[in-house]
């Protein structure tokens, strides 16, 4: 008799041909408004969600609040004798909509810090998790054990008027903002610096008090400030964002949904992608000798790769059709503060190259860098050379939007989530192959 795992394979082996089958020559068949290519696809491109906070769009990249990057980036105030805006600052640019003055972003400034200091349980608790534990395990982990201070649950609990649901989830979300950079540094000097934490600093801003917390000095602090909020928010849809509005539109609070989003950030094909550019990277250079190599030894040692069926980390996006404003932010930076490091050298060299190979290959429908092609090389000069740690700080930043846009999904009472779903044979009947077309 066959066991239930060996009976499992078969019905698997059984139904992958069905799937690729409608994928492949019936893609374009119109279930309503949508195609079967979509449906079995992710939802691909499908028009479904709303939010005002962020816009991808494909050729300018991501806009906040309708502002490009080095608007952005232009337009908020920046802490004094720093080169990037406040963080508070752009929170508070994410919620309004709205530029802040210098006086409205240090009330923000003021605000966070008076609701900075996380619960000693959850220092408690992550010293209980295995030091082997993934960093983004321990940090998702952290971010539910506060569920109790949830401030929406309780008034719901209470009873309250729909209408008031955003003021909570506003108090949830900025005490979450608040005590997130703190648990992050805490988790990194746990696990990777022989169990070292460095008390906060009340006296400075989110960014610098964090590069503060982790023991990196200047300019760290002002990649802090760059990295959260380059890596803020991308539209509804992305994995984290979506999974986050996902949660909180069953009325779960702000500790739930983030938590769901962070484990959605953890995955390969979405926050675990920089840290891959990385070694791929440095790997490349490895291979060429561990010098930065000529134009024509790069171009070559690319179409190898290309040739061997393997891909260019970092290069390519879903959605836009040029180099990604969050990748030209971060070069800039490098040109400025470490113009001469030669694993910058060899990532500007790639930019300088890759597109016009990957043109020539003719298989990337976009053959610019996006955000991750850059971002692990700072890291990784700055001392943060440990891996595993580069999502949480993703995660850090991406708390910003997916806050903001639960915020707005309370205030404006937006539905619970629930898409329709159809079965492979229904698929297959719209497509004119099922049993029931082939007996008509």
């Amino acid at each position: 008799m066959a066991t239930l795992k060996e009976t499992l394979f078969k019905k698997i082996q059984e139904h992958r041909p069905r799937t690729t089958r409608l994928v492949k020559e019936f893609g374009d068949v119109k279930l309503g408004d949508v195609t079967i290519a979509q449906a079995i696809g992710g939802a691909r491109g499908v028009k479904c969600l709303v939010t005002d906070i962020s816009y991808l769009d494909p050729m300018e990249g991501i806009r906040f609040r309708g502002m490009t990057i080095p608007e952005t980036f232009a337009a908020l105030p920046k802490v004094p004798g720093c080169d990037y805006p406040y963080v508070e600052g752009f929170w508070y640019l994410l919620l309004t909509g709205e530029v802040p003055t210098m006086e409205q972003t240090l009330e923000v400034v003021e605000d966070f810090k008076a609701r900075a200091q996380v619960p000693q349980y959850v220092i408690d608790l992550l010293r209980t998790l295995p030091r082997d534990s993934h960093p983004m395990t321990m940090f998702s982990a952290a971010i539910v054990s506060m569920q109790r201070e949830s401030i929406f649950a309780q008034k719901y609990a209470e009873g309250m008027s729909k209408m008031d649901y955003w003021d909570p989830m506003y108090e949830d979300s900025c005490n979450l903002m608040a005590k997130l950079p703190e648990i992050a540094a805490y988790i990194y000097r746990m696990k990777y610096k022989g169990d070292t934490p460095i008390a906060s600093n009340p006296e400075l801003d989110l960014g610098g008090n964090f590069a503060h917390m982790m023991g990196i000095d200047k300019p760290y602090d002002d990649v802090a400030r760059m990295y959260f909020i380059l890596h803020s928010d991308h539209e509804s849809g992305n994995v984290s964002a979506h999974a986050t509005h996902l949660v909180a539109s069953a009325l779960s609070d702000a500790y739930y949904s983030l938590s769901a989003g962070i484990n959605g950030l953890a995955g390969p094909l979405h926050g675990l992608a920089n840290q891959e550019v990385l070694g791929w990277t440095q790997d490349f250079m490895t291979k060429l000798g561990g010098k930065v190599p000529t134009e024509e030894e790069l171009k070559k040692a690319l179409w190898d790769t290309l040739n061997s069926g393997q891909v260019v980390p970092g290069y390519g996006h879903a959605v836009l059709r040029k180099t990604d404003p969050r990748y030209t932010s971060q070069m800039e930076f490098c040109e400025k503060n470490l113009p001469d490091y030669p694993l910058f050298k060899l990532v500007n060299m790639i930019y300088k190259v890759a597109p016009g190979v990957l043109m020539e290959h003719g298989k990337a429908k976009n053959p610019w860098p996006n955000v991750d092609a850059q971002s692990g090389v700072i890291q990784w000069y700055y001392g943060l050379t440990e891996y595993d740690f580069y999502t949480v700080l993703f995660g850090v930043g991406r708390a910003l939007g997916v806050l903001a846009n639960i915020t707005w999904d309370r205030a404006l009472g937006y539905a619970i989530e629930r898409p329709k779903s159809v079965t492979t044979a229904m698929l297959e009947e719209a497509a004119g192959i099922g049993q029931k077309a082939a007996s008509n």
